[in-house]
């Protein structure tokens, strides 16, 4: 049996995450995720003794490691500050992004990369709707 993410840090992404219209909590292959229309568009793993390989290869990092991948607007590679930590490119999705979840975390990062996530990947009116009413 492989670690779940930290149950603080998948409370504090539900907040983020179910606030925003028709999103959906589920288990995931490993980890938490959180989908709109049947998309991830937010991630929670947690890396430990090299698995999930796929993972901590992108990570740079056997473990233990609690990450969180998402989606952008526009291709990953373009966007300078992805290239360094706390950021890392999984390169499965041109759009993914990961980022390292831990003491130093920014959480305000955290809410801004998930709210754009979810309107990458959510229907035109919904994320219209949510960049109209978050601020």
């Amino acid at each position: 049996m492989h670690p779940p993410p930290p149950q603080a840090i998948v409370d504090r992404l539900r907040l983020v995450c179910l606030d925003l219209p028709d999103a959906v909590e589920e288990a995931a292959w490993t980890g938490t995720r959180w989908c709109i229309s049947r998309k991830n568009f937010a991630h929670a793993v947690m890396i430990d003794e090299g698995w999930p390989p796929a993972y901590a290869k992108a990570a740079g990092s056997d473990g233990p490691l609690c990450v969180l991948t998402f989606r952008t607007p526009r291709p990953a590679a373009e966007v300078a500050r992805f290239a360094r930590p706390p950021y890392f490119l999984p390169r499965w999705w041109p759009d993914i992004v990961g980022m390292v979840l831990d003491a130093r975390t920014e959480w305000d990062d955290v809410e801004r990369h998930v709210v754009a996530s979810y309107c990458t990947l959510a229907p035109k009116k919904l994320a219209a709707w949510v960049e109209a009413n978050r601020g």
